[in-house]
């Protein structure tokens, strides 16, 4: 009963101030769940003529919506997940090198540097692409595809001007990775010091220290960088778009004249020539990239659940 009689006396003394707090957070978490469900219904009605366009709406040799789509999903799986593979490891590791190696002043120099780095705009990063790193590697490729070209993904002929699927993957890892050197950065200096001062004073290296310590902590959140920065690549448009010489197709060289694209790659191009019923198969495309982010993110989410669960349980 007195417990009962102090909760009451408690909420009836709320201030004013934390009354308005409160349903500002429920206004602003509402009006986001609301915009992402006007979205999707937006791009769920003006896709649906798209499904039954007819096949000369799509191209030669393309009968309906699904095979149109296919090349660009594969697309912008493939390319993201080339930059992933490309800048988690480098991200990581120059997260560590500012959390527990440098030295503070030049820690804080580079924090600096890498938060200025993801403020650069895309269009900046497709000029980079196109003036500098693809004529830069192009020589390079002829390399790889003399050494390695036994692989798959290293089959030539090479491209004689270096836009190519991997030249996109290489931008889209450097675009990404100031997202997730930050993030992990963050999480890293968030470890207990406990847990390294135990981890040292059992005679671990510094080495040992974090494998022990450090990166088991971290993991959920570099799991969450990395969504955050697949997410940043899946959706990328002017820089693949630049860069990329596209060719609508399911390949798998990555140093070829002949590339896939991305979904919002092919959306920004066509879009401005698109009228009538173009219109809504590039809308449904972009309802296609919609749902695949949806999906990623939400599995993301699941493999961190399962993570923190895990490390409770332990």
């Amino acid at each position: 009963m007195t417990t009962v009689v102090a909760a009451t006396t408690i909420k009836a003394r709320q201030r004013p101030g934390d009354r308005i707090f409160s349903g500002a957070t429920v206004v602003a978490g509402s009006l986001i769940l609301a915009v992402l469900a006007m979205v999707a219904l937006f791009l769920l009605w003006q896709s649906l003529p798209a499904f039954t366009a007819p096949a000369d709406e799509f191209g030669s040799r393309i009968t309906n919506f699904w095979q149109y789509v296919g090349p660009f999903v594969f697309g912008t799986l493939w390319s993201a997940a080339l930059a992933l593979l490309m800048a988690v490891p480098v991200a990581i590791g120059i997260a560590l090198f500012i959390s527990h190696y440098a030295p503070r002043k030049l820690a804080q120099g580079l924090g600096y540097l890498i938060d200025l780095l993801a403020a650069v705009p895309s269009v900046v990063f497709g000029l980079w692409g196109i003036g500098v790193l693809a004529p830069l590697v192009q020589p390079f490729y002829a390399t790889l595809v003399d050494w390695f070209g036994w692989i798959v993904f290293f089959e030539g002929p090479v491209s004689g001007t270096g836009r190519t699927i991997f030249t996109v993957a290489v931008v889209l890892a450097v675009m990404i990775l100031p997202i997730i050197t930050a993030i992990c950065r963050e999480i890293f200096l968030q470890t207990p010091l406990l847990h390294e001062e135990a981890a040292l004073a059992l005679g671990a290296t510094r080495w040992e220290m974090i494998k022990m310590a450090v990166l088991p902590f971290g993991r959920a959140g570099i799991i969450s960088a990395a969504m955050l920065g697949l997410g940043r690549a899946l959706g990328e448009t002017m820089a693949v778009a630049m860069v990329l010489s596209p060719s609508p197709q399911v390949i798998f060289q990555l140093l070829t004249s002949q590339n896939p694209t991305t979904i919002a790659a092919n959306i920004a191009l066509n879009f401005p020539e698109s009228h009538g019923i173009g219109v809504n198969i590039l809308l449904a495309t972009g309802l296609v990239l919609f749902v695949v982010t949806l999906i990623v993110n939400m599995l993301a989410r699941v493999v961190i659940n399962r993570r923190k669960a895990f490390s409770g349980a332990n």
